[in-house]
């Protein structure tokens, strides 16, 4: 089964614990954020501030075959990002097809420059990037963007990095799909029923309809509920939609996720 990020503690207001710097970075933000750009902007800022690498960037997948990048820390990140998508090789594009962290130590060594010998060229050749890291964005079985890292030394993340990175790379994902999937859901001050919104808030949909087409979901994929509503999320982020938009459509029965599966 797809991973996906979700701590139930963290949702009912428990301190986070074990979680990362990181981590508790990205859960500290507001939710009153102007748009996503903005929020891609703190995301890849916790990043480079909690796991002391040089430069990060953030770039999402859409419906279309078109990747945007939302924000890059520095002129080498968009470089980085530039070089990638041009060449359509590299720790990005690999992370973003396969949906599965790519962790590169040293870009120079054989095994790598034999992996991407296009791009592990070009990167040192252009820039002063050894140590590359790509976190795709997962939520369910979608993959919604990729979180990407890179050091100027050829220094791999320790283990407590490592963990931190892939955790705040799925809570980044969720911040990403409540941002573009339930923006109506806040006031202008980030606050939801009288009180401060967390990011965790849309694991638990309160609408009807969408309790409704996450019933229908369940038993169309034999799915649990977290799952079947993290597939209709995704949906409607790849779409550019509004979760209740998607859910009206399940429950209306235009939207059927067993044709996805023939």
């Amino acid at each position: 089964m797809a991973r996906f990020w979700y701590d139930p503690d963290l949702s009912a207001g428990e301190p986070a614990g074990g979680r990362g710097v990181v981590t508790r970075a990205l859960l500290a933000i507001t939710r009153d954020v102007a748009d996503d750009r903005a929020l891609a902007a703190m995301i890849c800022r916790a990043c480079v501030d909690g796991l002391e690498v040089d430069g990060a960037a953030l770039s999402l997948l859409t419906a279309s075959v078109a990747r945007h990048t939302l924000h890059a820390t520095d002129a080498t990140s968009e470089l980085m990002e530039e070089l990638q998508f041009t060449l359509n090789e590299g720790a990005c594009i690999e992370a973003a097809t396969t949906g599965v962290p790519v962790f590169v130590d040293d870009l120079a060594h054989d095994s790598h420059a034999a992996r991407w010998p296009v791009f592990a060229a070009a990167v040192l050749e252009q820039t002063n990037v050894r140590a590359v890291f790509a976190l795709p964005l997962r939520w369910g079985v979608t993959n919604l963007g990729v979180l990407d890292l890179y050091r100027r030394a050829p220094v791999g993340l320790g283990d407590e990095q490592r963990r931190d990175a892939l955790a705040a790379a799925d809570t980044a994902a969720l911040m990403m799909l409540t941002l573009r999937t339930e923006p109506d859901h806040l006031t202008a001050s980030g606050e939801m029923n009288g009180r401060v919104a967390s990011w965790l808030e849309p694991v638990v949909a309160s609408r009807a309809e969408v309790h409704q087409a996450t019933g229908m979901v369940m038993a169309q994929l034999n799915l649990s509920a977290a799952d079947a509503l993290a597939r209709i999320r995704a949906h409607a982020f790849v779409t550019q939609r509004l979760l209740i938009d998607a859910a009206r459509d399940v429950v209306a029965r235009h939207l059927d996720f067993t044709e996805n599966t023939k």
